[in-house]
């Protein structure tokens, strides 16, 4: 189903702004045009510009799907390309990337446990989801995922399987098999998150 508009919410001023410009110098710098990305994510040039300008979030589907035709990883985009061997990230401190989740504040954000490198071979972050938001529909790709509920409640859907996880439930899954998830309960879930390949 094409992306439109209503898939990405109004800029909030917590979103870092430097995810536009990311994505955009990455685009460019893989010689690619608006249209030939919007081709693949399945939304209007429009809304890519609108995203590359910091003017729109995406989804974290939409988003997931940007950075797969610019073949690359959200992890990636965020990389940073100085990287200690031992990181240690204090609550409160870790890089925050906040993006559109459908509710009407709060959306989702994820707070990166360990920053992306060449050749690492995990993805991890707390993803912390405002009540009634989602990820923007089912995602599928490459590797395996494992996650825990912190808090709250949320709906994991993964190949047509709904489950309901509450604080302390855990789960594990292919990601080659179609998964998305919501906030179902009326507080904020915050769920550790890890995927291999990093893909997020």
């Amino acid at each position: 189903m094409p992306y439109s508009v209503a898939d990405a919410a109004a800029l909030s001023e917590e979103m870092p702004s430097e995810l536009g410009s990311r994505l955009r110098r990455t685009r460019l710098a893989k010689r690619l045009r608006l249209a030939d990305v919007a081709v693949v994510v399945g939304c209007s040039e429009s809304l890519l510009s609108k995203i590359e300008t910091s003017k729109a979030m995406p989804s974290l589907r939409m988003l997931h799907r940007i950075a797969l035709a610019l073949g690359t990883s959200i992890a990636e985009l965020y990389s940073d390309p100085a990287v200690d061997e031992v990181i240690v990230r204090r609550a409160g401190e870790r890089p925050t990337i906040r993006i559109g989740g459908g509710a009407q504040a709060g959306g989702i954000s994820l707070e990166q446990i360990a920053p992306f490198a060449a050749g690492r071979s995990l993805d991890a972050n707390v993803h912390v989801v405002a009540p009634g938001a989602d990820n923007g529909g089912s995602i599928r790709h490459d590797g395996e995922e494992i996650g825990y509920v912190v808090e709250g409640e949320i709906e994991l859907t993964v190949n047509g399987h709904v489950f309901c996880l509450t604080a302390g439930d855990s789960f594990f899954f292919r990601s080659d098999l179609p998964h998305s998830y919501r906030n179902v309960g009326s507080n904020v879930a915050r769920i550790v998150w890890v995927n291999t390949p990093p893909t997020f």
